[in-house]
């Protein structure tokens, strides 16, 4: 967002139940569920205008549920490391499907919950990121405040399950508006940035992001992991400006 001070006007909303927004009313965490909120957060704080509009993992699961279903607030699409619909699970993902059930969900998040926090943010970050050493103590400290007044709420357990088993559903939609198929719609152009060591979200979308999207530009960072906007900022900042600017 710094980068891009000149270019944009940087917000950058909570999702429902995360950070310091509260629980939708309606309880409905799915990445649509998510996308009305951000829906209604342009509307009702900056006027309905269309936004340039960026989205990272289940952000951009629910980014993308936003430029295909009111294309008219959105002007460009930015997806880093989408969680999109993909059927090649890794050794570091295959515990969010185990997540996803009822029952074993709770039961280990109960069992991390036991974990320190500090060891928490760590795993975390070791999970993100490709090269974990480049990260700045003060951006750890903040991580372990932040980590420690999120889970001190008492819906952040439920929050984090939910939004996990509505992304999960996604997967397994056949509908004609899964998200494959979602992005298909999208005429906003749009730019995808993977990165190639991501532990979480698998480079191969790229490929499959070519197919999808009409007005596409992608890219594959050799030396990134889940979060290339905080890996390495300058170059998420010049392909938007390159691509957008």
């Amino acid at each position: 967002m710094g980068l891009l001070q000149g270019q944009v006007e940087g917000w950058a909303p909570d999702l429902n139940g995360f950070g310091q927004s509260p629980p939708p009313r309606d309880g409905d965490y799915s990445p649509l569920g998510h996308a009305k909120a951000v829906a209604q957060f342009i509307e009702e704080e900056l006027g309905g205008r269309p936004v340039h509009l960026f989205g990272n993992s289940l952000g951009g699961a629910a980014s993308l549920q936003l430029a295909a279903r009111r294309p008219e607030l959105v002007e460009t699409l930015t997806l880093i490391s989408p969680a999109l619909p993909d059927i090649r699970p890794n050794r570091t993902n295959i515990f969010l499907p185990l997540m996803g059930i009822p029952g074993v969900g709770e039961s280990l998040s109960a069992r991390s919950a036991k974990v320190e926090v500090a060891q928490r943010v760590q795993t975390t970050f070791n999970t993100c990121f490709a090269d974990p050493t480049c990260i700045p103590k003060q951006r750890v400290d903040e991580a372990i405040a932040a980590a420690t007044a999120y889970g001190a709420l008492p819906y952040a357990n439920d929050a984090f399950l939910q939004s996990l088993r509505g992304l999960l559903k996604t997967y397994l939609d056949r509908g004609p508006r899964r998200p494959w198929k979602l992005a298909e719609l999208v005429e906003a152009k749009t730019l995808l940035i993977y990165g190639r060591q991501d532990q979480l979200v698998s480079a191969h979308g790229a490929l499959k992001a070519t197919k999808h999207f009409k007005h596409a530009q992608v890219m594959v960072l050799a030396d990134s992991g889940h979060v290339s906007q905080l890996e390495h900022p300058t170059i998420v900042a010049e392909a938007w400006i390159k691509r957008f600017g």
